[in-house]
């Protein structure tokens, strides 16, 4: 059963499957195969280096911020809140993941949502939270599979389904499609960025610097010195006994907030080269899937492939998201209650991309405006989360990204209404809506096309 997990959620070794498997069906000859196959898996590991350089430069910058403005409170982390779950779900999580995807293949198959979902540790975290939820309803142990299994692949379905209309205007073409259970957060972003379609031309990467400024046109110039510039404010007011006694291993905290901002730019340097990497090869190979097992089907990729379309949205991004999280959490606490705190790794990575599509419709102000709004979303869906994930919800921790929050508390709200029924009767009910628009697909994908 591990070893079905380590497999299935790891997104190098799934899309060179499936790479492997378009190359097949196209007949393509032993060197093309083993090339498209080797640089898909070599890609999406570059990819998670990069995310592991940012993700480990980002930590510390974490609890720096805690320390310097004396802020606690329950930080969202995936990875933190599945690593607790899994002890007790692990082998209901890697059944839900498994016949999940077969769903999302299934629902991509005969019905007009022509989206595989690629992304496995995004499968794997959400299998597990359904896992959690579904036991919580008092499902027994099949029926909290199926249901589990049924609900993972309509999210994996839907999820890039509503973001698709953004990510055509995005690239120019309808060829890939964002896998990333965030999407609430993004379409949410672009939507916003359309109320600045006038300034749609003033795009985040037509920023205009001054003559002796033009070094900033280089992205990793201006991601790297800003970094520097947020690392060292922050650094001070944590102050240098903090973190040469916690973070730095008694290297100076000057030195070592510099390194960990080149560090930060490094690494989106690496996912930049790994995303170029994977779309040569992953879009040629997935003809083999459109053509001979899923009619029309689209990849449904990890969120750095769409970094490149607008690198300095990406920064932007960033920081208005978090931003954002810092507004939210001041709320919350004049409100009293649960106190979310602006978790700096979701809120680089969701905010980023709500950046790109902000920026995509709305240019800089709709980047702006648009994280913004995905910073306050993420913050305050975890605070409606958590009371449905049963014991898990007292951990100090829980799940992040916005479709975590929209689908869990869907789901959950259903439990406390009326059990499994609700959630079962739920089910059938989207499953046979999802089915039912594929007799119209010429004029759906028409009206789809005029969202976006």
């Amino acid at each position: 059963m591990s070893t079905m997990i380590d497999i299935l959620s790891e997104p190098a070794i799934l899309v060179a499957l499936i790479a492997l498997i378009g190359l097949i069906a196209q007949k393509k000859g032993l060197a093309d195969t083993v090339k498209g196959t080797t640089k898909t898996f070599v890609g999406f590991l570059v990819i998670a280096a990069g995310a592991g350089i940012l993700s480990g430069s980002l930590t510390p910058f974490g609890a720096m911020f805690e320390e310097a403005f004396n802020v606690s409170g329950v930080v969202p982390n995936n990875e933190a809140v599945v690593a607790l779950a899994l002890t007790e779900y692990g082998t209901t999580t890697a059944l839900i993941m498994f016949f999940g995807m077969i769903v999302n293949i299934l629902i991509a198959r005969f019905t007009r949502y022509k989206y595989i979902f690629l992304t496995g540790h995004h499968t794997l975290y959400l299998a597990c939270m359904l896992a959690v939820i579904m036991a919580v309803a008092g499902f027994d142990t099949f029926g909290l599979i199926a249901a589990g299994s049924v609900a993972l692949g309509i999210v994996m379905t839907l999820s890039p389904a509503i973001l698709q209309p953004f990510m055509r205007q995005l690239t120019g073409n309808d060829n890939v499609a964002l896998g990333h259970f965030s999407a609430v957060g993004y379409a949410a972003s672009g939507l916003v960025g359309k109320l600045f379609k006038g300034s749609k031309e003033n795009s985040t990467e037509n920023i205009k610097f001054p003559k002796g400024l033009g070094f900033l046109r280089d992205s990793t110039v201006s991601i790297a010195l800003t970094m520097v510039v947020m690392y060292l404010i922050v650094a001070f007011f944590a102050g240098p006994t903090f973190i040469e006694a916690e973070l730095s291993g008694g290297t100076n905290f000057l030195v070592f907030s510099l390194i960990q901002a080149g560090t930060f730019a490094a690494g989106v340097y690496v996912i930049l080269s790994g995303v170029r990497l994977v779309l040569a090869e992953i879009v040629p190979a997935f003809k083999g899937i459109s053509t001979k097992l899923v009619p029309n089907a689209k990849p449904a990729l990890d969120v750095p492939i769409i970094f490149t379309y607008a690198p300095n949205a990406v920064l932007i991004g960033f920081f208005a998201s978090f931003i954002g999280g810092i507004a939210s959490m001041v709320i919350m606490i004049f409100l009293g209650g649960v106190i979310i705190l602006p978790g700096v790794v979701p809120h680089f990575f969701t905010g980023a991309a709500a950046g790109v599509f902000g920026n995509a419709t709305g240019g800089f102000k709709g980047s702006v405006a648009g994280s913004f709004v995905n910073g306050i979303i993420i913050s305050f869906l975890p605070v409606f989360l958590m009371p449905v994930l049963g014991d898990l919800g007292f951990a100090n921790t829980t799940f992040s990204d916005a479709d975590f929050g929209v689908s869990g508390i869907f789901f959950g709200s259903l439990a406390n209404y009326a059990g499994p029924i609700a959630i079962t009767v739920s089910l059938a009910v989207i499953i046979l809506l999802m089915i039912i628009p594929g007799k119209k697909k010429n004029s759906n994908r028409s009206e789809e096309t005029k969202v976006g």
